[in-house]
């Protein structure tokens, strides 16, 4: 029977419990070092790539994972063996897999499978193995889906767990309600500002210069015609004109549309990037997501939007945050609880 990964429940006890005989783990959770041998590589790094080095729309595309193979040989494999993420691809005979389950012995062996170890050869350091048999390289490619499903979604869990370290603000969620009948959870590092009905919630922690988060939500009459792409794009630039700190654009060549459901409430997410006007000697931007919510018994077109600005820095994390938030939105009936945020 192939042995079951367990996601979330190892990947946040790593953080916690940590083997107290060995050096600490570095890297980062979205770095991903590859041990495997050359010819193995040849065969498998593609595959591997494409699974895990999705992309996402930032100002430019960026992948969501970085992945780096090395060859678990010399004074190179010494020092990478200690990073965070690792990725062991191999058969039971191969020497670095032999030395990881020497390590951390480990039961129901039964290529081709994936398991994970922890704390194998440094502190809070997290091994997924790729098990093959030997010689059974096309036997990784059924792997895939599953590889990407594991690691993505303890990123995500990693993510989600690490954005509310400040706490939950549930009493702003609940006092949105009273105030405007819409609901948002937000970390408490998120500070309200309130323009007309035009609600606002950044978070520039640590550096207004390195990084900001800021959500809008707005609303208007709900109209006889739902709006096309170019109505939320339009009503978007019209509330980054009038209550933003600073002007935006739009980039409408990258806008992407699609619709989504959160619950009982189906709604259509445009994602885009913008910028600073071309005239503006400080060049900056990011990516943004805006959201159209109809909520017809409020009789409201809600207008939702998030964007970032983190120059120089991987974007991932902070869009699956900012996206949490958005999915957090409620209108319509009063909620019984705070929202969920997953």
């Amino acid at each position: 029977m192939r042995r079951k990964p367990i996601r979330t429940a190892l990947f946040l006890a790593i953080l916690i419990f940590s083997a107290c005989d060995l050096p600490r783990s570095w890297g980062e959770w979205n770095s991903v070092i590859v041990a495997t041998s050359s010819e193995t590589w040849a065969v498998v790094g593609e595959m591997i790539e494409s699974s895990l080095e999705t992309r996402i729309l930032t100002v430019r595309p960026e992948k969501t994972f970085r992945i780096t193979h090395q060859t678990p040989l010399g004074r190179n494999w010494n020092r990478l063996q200690r990073f965070k993420q690792i990725l062991l691809v191999g058969s039971i005979d191969d020497p670095w897999i032999v030395d990881a389950l020497d390590r951390r012995p480990t039961e129901n062996l039964d290529p081709p499978q994936i398991f994970q170890l922890q704390d194998v050869w440094a502190k809070g350091q997290l091994a997924t193995v790729l098990l093959l048999n030997p010689g059974g390289f096309d036997e990784a490619k059924t792997l895939m889906p599953e590889l990407h499903q594991l690691l993505d979604g303890q990123y995500q869990d990693w993510v989600r767990s690490r954005m509310f370290m400040s706490g939950r603000n549930e009493a702003l969620a609940d006092s949105l309600w009273e105030e405007a009948q819409f609901t948002l959870l937000l970390p408490e590092l998120y500070v309200k500002r309130t323009e007309d009905s035009t609600y606002i919630f950044r978070n520039d922690n640590p550096d207004p210069s390195e990084l900001i988060r800021e959500i809008t939500v707005t609303w208007r009459g709900v109209a006889a015609e739902k709006p096309s792409q170019s109505d939320i794009v339009e009503w978007r630039q019209d509330i980054s004109d009038s209550y933003f700190n600073y002007p935006q654009v739009l980039d409408p060549d990258l806008a992407e549309r699609r619709q989504i459901q959160i619950g009982d409430m189906i709604l259509d997410e445009i994602r885009t990037t913008w910028s600073n006007p071309p005239e503006d000697l400080f060049p900056a931007g990011g990516p943004t997501i805006i959201r159209s919510i109809s909520c017809p018994n409020q009789g409201r077109q809600y207008l939702v939007d998030a964007w970032l600005y983190a120059p120089g820095r991987d974007k991932y994390q902070y869009l699956l945050q900012l996206e949490t938030i958005l999915n957090s939105f409620r209108c319509g009936e009063a909620p019984t609880t705070s929202p969920r945020t997953d």
